[in-house]
């Protein structure tokens, strides 16, 4: 397949429908634009205003009130959050063990990471027994310990000992044991069938629940094939828990479309539509015939448009006609949040059925920014503050209630202003509605809005239902969004944090923050701050991208492109040879003549001769040379893209890879140049004192290319040598000539 064929039929998405192109359109748009939008639909009159700010009031005294009976998880979250440094060593060594086959591997690690922790500093300051016990024993097995009273002066020394001790598995144990316990706190049960006795319980009785059988990311179809039958299971087990008084009263299943398929990505899309929408089918068809609610989870922003794909696939087919009971969740810390609930109401209009929309924040945002940085992205899918996440989710809100007939919907939060917010706008459009939590998460909230003297509202529990293996990767999740500092279930008991400051508007706080990104989490361009640029990527998963890449690559003719010897001159060259697209044969691409002998010598003479002038050249005068040549790569992305794949048989991916790392050389290189051929006083010596001797150049280098890194390390042994005052002598693979010839 030729790359032109290959870009175009990744760009085979959807785009063509405006409501579905202002999804695409919306990813990575300017933050500052995003939030001025999202403030228009957000804002209240200042009367509605104050009657929010009341009722958010009251629900953080009535859990204020509630703090002393506070579940065990949620006092130890409080006491070791991950503001503080052991709360961060804690949740490492527990996400770390995951990944550790041996017991003296794991003993190793923990007496590495724990052994120098201040655990003494957290002794005693909680009222939870458990929290002590956690902290005198670090949860050694779940349990107290008798402790001597010379332990207990010296809690750190006696730390010490017991992590010195060789090979004693007590605390590798202990430390196990502390996230079974914690996950018994957020796991309904190992199976179905244990968590709908729980979810039964008197306990868990006021609440609606659905159930999320655990299970990261299927890597082989047989791991699809086994989440697909726990799904189906499942919905079989629910349903005979009915009947239920309708649809939204109903305990729902909440499935996961990475689990589905383990080749869930846009470079799969046609693949993922073929077998993907038959088995999430399969699944809507069996909760139809249940009559129970089923939800598409969340994933990662690159999977969002494939994710509506499917969604929409399924939601049309004739055989879910007159069931409302399909839904899917939306995060509103993407910035296309706004666009997709448009996108769903002409979905849902369409199809003639309401869909059940959980709204959610967003569960990977450490995640979202990181990968933008390191694809080079122009911006960020997700917010950089934290209230305008708020503030976007609020905006979200109140354009689902603007779809009474399209949307049945479901707010997932903590957070009591957002609470507060909601319950009135929701009474005030006249739109049945519920609200959605953790399990064991904010559930003393949850007492002050569910029960019958107060708001009134239904509660539906995100009931997570899997073994410890599966449960691990869930819970540091968990732990890691609840256990921030920043976290409303971390902050609401902090009885030192001002409630006006804990329900504060996160519109009026929009609308005061300027600049409205992040001013320390710079774009992805600028995370080598006055450095250097960082190299631009390709977003592949976006189609409206990779629909201008193939555009790009499509423009680039290729067929007879040539390449001369070394150095061009009155000597007869070598004999011509053909180069062939290594993927088809039958494609020649151009051709390239060998050097001679005597060519050899002539180019070493010529570089030696021009080596003093180039030498003497400001570093600065080559130094934006090589940040010229960058800059023109970058804006032939289309055509070196096509020459990495049709002449060194290179993927999409991997041609861009490619590119960047090319890019990057050269701007890395004339950083260094400026750092070590500009002021000798800028040089450190060998002691530390300044060095007045001034760089210069060897002489003539010959950097020869590799043929798997036709591009990019080609390009990188040619600007080093450059840059420090060389001229040189390149010579490419033989494979890779043309690729080569352009740079």
């Amino acid at each position: 397949m030729t790359a032109t064929a290959c870009a175009l039929r990744f760009s085979a998405g959807p785009v063509d429908d405006p409501a579905f192109r202002r999804i695409a359109q919306s990813w990575l748009r300017d933050e500052a634009e995003v939030v001025s939008d999202l403030i228009r639909i957000a804002e209240a009159d200042p009367e509605l205003r104050a009657k929010i700010a009341a009722l958010a009031a009251d629900l953080v005294k009535r859990v204020r009130a509630r703090a002393p009976e506070q579940s065990a998880v949620e006092s130890f979250m409080r006491e070791y959050d991950l503001s503080s440094e052991e709360g961060v060593l804690l949740m490492c060594v527990a996400e770390a063990l995951l990944r550790i086959p041996d017991a003296d591997t794991a003993d190793e690690l923990i007496r590495d990471k724990l052994a120098d922790a201040n655990w003494q500093s957290h002794s005693g300051k909680s009222s939870s027994l458990f929290v002590n016990a956690g902290t005198w024993g670090l949860m050694l097995t779940g349990k107290l310990v008798s402790l001597s009273e010379d332990t207990k002066r010296n809690f750190s020394g006696a730390f010490k000992r017991l992590l010195g001790r060789s090979g004693e598995p007590v605390v590798r144990l202990a430390v196990r044991q502390a996230m079974r316990i914690m996950g018994h706190q957020f796991v309904m049960g190992r199976t179905i069938k244990e968590a709908l006795e729980r979810a039964a319980s008197k306990e868990h009785r006021g609440y609606r629940h659905s159930f999320d059988m655990l299970g990261e990311a299927a890597l082989t179809d047989a791991d699809a094939q086994r989440y697909l039958k726990s799904y189906h299971d499942a919905i079989m087990a629910i349903g005979k828990s009915g009947p239920h008084p309708d649809i939204h009263a109903a305990p729902s299943i909440s499935v996961k479309l990475s689990a589905l398929h383990p080749r869930y990505e846009k470079a799969k899309r046609e693949r993922v539509l073929n077998e993907l929408v038959p088995r999430v089918l399969s699944l809507a068809q069996a909760a139809k015939a249940q009559q129970i609610p089923m939800t598409i989870d969340a994933e990662e922003a690159d999977r969002l448009e494939l994710s509506l794909e499917v969604v929409a696939a399924v939601f049309r087919d004739p055989s879910l006609a007159g069931w409302n009971g399909f839904g899917l969740a939306v995060q509103a810390y993407q910035k296309r949040a706004i666009a997709v609930i448009d996108w769903l109401a002409e979905l849902a209009r369409e199809v003639g059925s309401r869909l059940n929309v959980r709204l959610v924040k967003g569960a990977y945002w450490d995640t979202e920014i990181k990968r933008a940085q390191i694809e080079g992205l122009v911006g960020y899918p997700v917010f950089t503050r934290k209230h305008n996440t708020d503030l976007s989710y609020l905006a979200c809100a109140r354009r689902l209630l603007a779809y009474g007939d399209a949307f049945y919907p479901q707010f997932a939060t903590h957070n009591a202003h957002t609470i507060a917010a909601l319950w009135h706008h929701a009474s005030n459009a006249g739109v049945a509605f519920e609200f959605q939590r953790l399990h064991g998460m904010g559930g003393d909230l949850y007492a002050e809005v569910i029960g019958a003297d107060k708001l009134r509202s239904p509660c539906r529990v995100y009931a997570p239902v899997g073994s410890h293996e599966d449960l691990l990767p869930y819970l540091v999740r968990r732990l890691l969004e609840n256990g921030a500092n920043t976290s409303f279930v971390n902050r609401i008991v902090d009885e030192a944090l001002p409630i006006e400051e804990l329900i504060a508007d996160p519109v009026e706080q929009a609308r005061k923050t300027e600049p409205k990104p992040h001013p320390k989490i710079p774009l992805p361009v600028n995370v080598y701050g006055s450095r250097r640029l960082n190299s631009r990527g390709v977003n592949v998963a976006s189609d409206l991208e990779l629909a201008a890449l193939a555009d790009g690559i499509a423009r680039t003719p290729l067929g007879n492109l040539k390449v001369g010897p070394l150095l061009a001159s009155d000597s007869a060259a070598g004999d011509a040879v053909t180069v062939t697209n290594p993927a088809d044969r039958r494609q020649t691409l151009g051709s390239w003549q060998s050097t001679t002998p005597e060519q050899v010598e002539q180019a070493l003479a010529a570089a030696s001769k021009v080596q003093v002038e180039w030498d003497a050249q400001p570093v600065e005068l080559r130094a934006q040379m090589l940040e010229r040549v960058a800059e023109l790569m970058e804006a032939q992305y289309g055509e070196l893209i096509a020459l990495t794949t049709r002449e060194a048989g290179k993927t999409l991916a991997d041609g861009i890879a490619e590119v960047r790392e090319a890019v990057d050389f050269c701007r890395y290189y004339a950083a260094q140049g400026r750092r070590l051929f500009g002021s000798p006083e800028s040089l450190p010596g060998p002691t530390g004192e300044s060095n007045h001797l001034s760089l210069h150049g060897r002489g003539p280098f010959v950097c020869i290319s590799p043929w798997n890194f036709p591009l990019a390390i080609f390009t990188g042994q040619v600007a080093a040598a450059l840059v420090a005052g060389n001229p040189v002598l390149a010579k490419p693979a033989e494979q890779t000539t043309l690729i080569a010839e352009r740079a």
